[in-house]
């Protein structure tokens, strides 16, 4: 059984993205690691720190984007799709530059891709999530934030990056453009497997906050997209951090020395009330809010309702 692991990113150094601690956590799984790196800004080194981790299990797979050709998002997939094709394991695992695996859950990943191996039926695996938030003491489980993703698929030429990357879809005689498809794709029939992704894609400083937002906004809402939302920049808040889930386990390892230079305490709100000359994250709604409070208290943590791109196997 080979495992391949890939990921996909652009100016990733410079907004703030743990693209080194993510491709780490499963280096010791994968046979290869595959990067399809897009020409970033002159002062972005995401490419050094690639090379600084010196495995030969990683292959940079140099890209230009093109947000015009794959606007609202697609670029994402489009990307995230050459960093797929240039894999060659039986099990491809996706990261995001965001998104890292902690050591326990990693013999428990090895076997259950050895156990489903020759399952045919299951085409991927689906994994939990704690999306943390603000520092690294704080994490959603607002009905707002999704649970569980697909982060492993079999390598199969008709299963595709989906949207804008989230997920993965099946796209039979795909035209290679319109990553958000939906006549004639289908779910993909995934198992779970018990492990957990750390997603820190809302970790950074404000100011860093602020550029990553206006970023994905001109990758989905193009230049003039986002300069309609400058104000929005200028004001990120991530509002009263007490008001979320405690996190008191570990990370992982290779987070450590990145969790360092956590700096930005002082910029944080941990208690009181929150600000009200700014637009609320969609999290603190109302109508999030009594969702999540049914999910939590009522059906002990199980979704209601909700859009789920995968059909779950009971494997």
């Amino acid at each position: 059984m080979k495992i391949s692991g890939f990921t996909m990113g652009k100016n990733v150094d410079k907004l703030y993205y743990p693209i080194k601690p993510a491709i780490m956590s499963i280096l010791p799984i994968v046979d290869e690691f595959i990067v399809a790196l897009g020409k970033g800004d002159d002062d972005d080194k995401t490419r050094e720190e690639i090379l600084s981790i010196k495995s030969d299990k990683i292959k940079i797979v140099d890209t230009i984007w093109d947000i015009e050709k794959y606007p609202n998002g697609m670029e994402n997939a489009h990307q995230t799709d050459i960093a797929k094709e240039h894999c060659s394991g039986d099990w491809l695992f996706y990261l995001q530059a965001d998104e890292v695996i902690h050591e326990k859950y990693l013999p428990v990943i090895k076997k259950r891709c050895e156990d489903l191996l020759n399952d045919k039926e299951v085409e991927g695996l689906l994994f939990r999530y704690k999306h943390f938030w603000g520092d690294y003491q704080h994490y959603h489980s607002s009905h707002r934030w999704y649970k569980h993703e697909i982060r492993i698929v079999r390598k199969d030429p008709e299963i595709h990056s989906w949207e804008s990357a989230q997920s993965f879809r099946r796209i039979p005689k795909f035209d290679g453009v319109f990553y958000r498809q939906q006549d004639g794709t289908h779910k993909l029939k995934v198992a779970k497997v018990d492990a957990e992704v750390f997603h820190y894609g809302w970790v950074r400083p404000p100011s860093l906050m602020k550029k990553k937002m206006k970023a994905l906004d001109t990758i989905h809402k193009g230049e003039e997209g986002a300069q309609k939302k400058e104000t929005i920049y200028r004001n990120f808040d991530y509002g009263v951090l007490n008001k979320l889930q405690k996190y008191n386990d570990t990370h992982p390892e290779v987070m450590q020395d990145w969790m360092s230079k956590f700096d930005w305490k002082d910029d944080l709100q941990y208690t009181g009330k929150a600000s009200k000359t700014r637009k609320k994250h969609a999290h603190e709604r109302l109508k999030y809010r009594f969702l999540t409070f049914i999910e939590n208290n009522l059906l002990g943590g199980k979704s209601l309702g909700g859009f789920k791109n995968y059909n779950l196997l009971n494997k």
